[in-house]
C-alpha cells in the first residue's frame, strides 16, 4: 500500500509542477521581456550565440516556485527533510539570484566575484551539512557496485563538497538551450527510481517516511524542469540563469545525500562532472603552461561547438550520455 500511495503522489507532484510551469511560463517570459532582463553573451564565445543576446533569463525563479508549491502540496510538512531540501534550494537560488541581479539589473558584467560566490556557497553548505549530519541516522554512503561504507565525521565534509560541487557543476552545464534542464530531469528521475527501489525493499521500515519526502522533492524537480523545457528547448525562449542552476544543482546534491548516493550522483551526473573538469583543466593549463589551452573553449560543450558541432547535436549527444549514465547509476544498486 505504501508503494502504491507513493507512486500516486509522485505522479501528482510531477504533474502539478509541470502544470504550474505551463500556466505561468508565458506570463513570466513577458514580464522578463518588459523588465528587459535579457541574456548577456560572452564576448569571446561561439558566434552562434550572439543571436541569443537579450533572450529573457532568470526563468529559474519560476522553477523554484513550481518545486516549492508542488512539494508543499503533497509532502508531509512535519518531516524535516522536506524543509531541509526546500531550504537548500532557496539558499543556493538566493546566491544565484544576487549574481543574476548584479549582472542583468545593476549591469555589473561579471556579477558576483568568484571568491564571494564561493564564500556564500560554502557558508550555506556548511550550515546544511551540520544539520544533515545531526539529522541523518548513520554516516554510511553507498559505494557503487560494492557496499555501504561508514565515513564517520568524514560524512560532514562529503556533504559539504557534494552541495557546493553539484551546485557549481550544474551551473557550468547551463550554457546551451535545454542542456541543463534535460540533464537535471534525467538525474532527478534516476534518484527518484532509487527511492522507489529502496521503498519497495524497506517496506514500512523506519527509514521509509524520510525517503517519501525525498521522492516528492525529486518528482517536483522532474515536473518543473519538464515544464521549463517547454520554453527552454532549442531555440530557447527563456534561460534559467544562475538563480535556477545553482539552486537545482544543490537540490540534486541534497537528494543524493539523503539517499546515501553521493557517489552514484557522480556517475549519473557524469556530464556535470566532465563540464566542471574541463573548466578546471582549462584554467590550470592557462596558468601553468604559459597561457596554453587544452580545449578550444570551456566548459566542454563550447569546445564541441567550436569544433563544428551544431548546438542541437551537442545538446542531444550530451543528453544521451546522461540517460546512459543514469541507467548505470540505478544498475549499480543491483550488484
Amino acid at each position: 500500500m505504501m508503494t502504491s500511495s507513493l507512486t500516486l503522489d509522485l505522479v501528482l507532484t510531477t504533474f502539478l509542477a509541470f502544470i504550474i510551469m505551463m500556466l505561468l511560463g508565458k506570463p513570466m517570459i513577458k514580464w522578463l521581456q518588459l523588465a528587459q532582463i535579457g541574456q548577456m553573451i560572452r564576448e569571446h564565445g561561439p558566434q552562434s550565440h550572439y543571436n541569443k543576446k537579450g533572450t529573457p533569463t532568470m526563468g529559474g525563479l519560476l522553477i523554484i516556485i513550481a518545486i516549492t508549491l508542488s512539494s508543499l502540496c503533497f509532502g508531509a510538512w512535519h518531516n524535516p527533510l522536506l524543509w531541509g531540501g526546500l531550504l537548500t534550494l532557496w539558499l543556493f537560488s538566493a546566491i544565484g539570484f544576487w549574481d543574476d541581479y548584479k549582472k542583468l539589473i545593476l549591469k555589473h558584467s561579471q556579477g558576483m566575484k568568484a571568491k564571494h560566490k564561493y564564500l556564500w556557497q560554502s557558508l550555506c553548505a556548511l550550515l546544511i551539512a551540520a544539520w544533515l549530519y545531526h539529522v541523518l541516522k548513520d554516516s554510511e554512503i553507498f559505494i557503487p557496485f560494492y557496499h555501504p561504507v561508514n565515513l564517520g565525521i568524514g560524512l560532514f565534509f562529503l556533504i559539504y563538497f557534494t552541495l557546493v560541487g553539484s551546485s557549481n557543476a550544474v551551473n557550468l552545464t547551463d550554457g546551451l538551450d535545454g542542456l541543463a534542464a534535460i540533464s537535471i530531469t534525467c538525474v532527478a528521475l534516476g534518484l527518484g527510481m532509487i527511492v522507489v527501489i529502496k521503498m519497495h525493499t524497506l517496506g514500512v521500515a523506519p527509514l521509509a517516511p524520510e525517503l517519501y519526502e525525498i521522492a516528492i522533492l525529486a518528482a517536483a524537480t522532474i515536473g518543473a524542469c519538464l515544464g521549463f523545457l517547454w520554453f527552454n528547448g532549442f531555440p530557447a525562449l527563456v534561460f534559467m540563469g544562475d538563480v535556477g542552476a545553482l539552486g537545482l544543482g544543490a537540490l540534486l546534491g541534497f537528494i543524493a545525500i539523503c539517499l546515501q548516493m553521493e557517489l552514484v550522483l557522480v556517475i549519473m551526473g557524469g556530464v556535470f562532472v566532465l563540464e566542471t573538469l574541463s573548466v578546471i583543466l582549462q584554467v590550470g593549463s592557462y596558468k601553468l603552461r604559459n597561457k596554453k589551452r587544452i580545449f578550444k573553449m570551456a566548459p566542454l560543450h563550447h569546445h564541441f561547438e567550436l569544433s563544428g558541432w551544431p548546438e542541437p547535436r551537442v545538446i542531444w549527444r550530451f543528453s544521451i550520455i546522461t540517460v546512459l549514465l543514469v541507467m548505470l547509476g540505478v544498475l549499480s544498486l543491483l550488484f
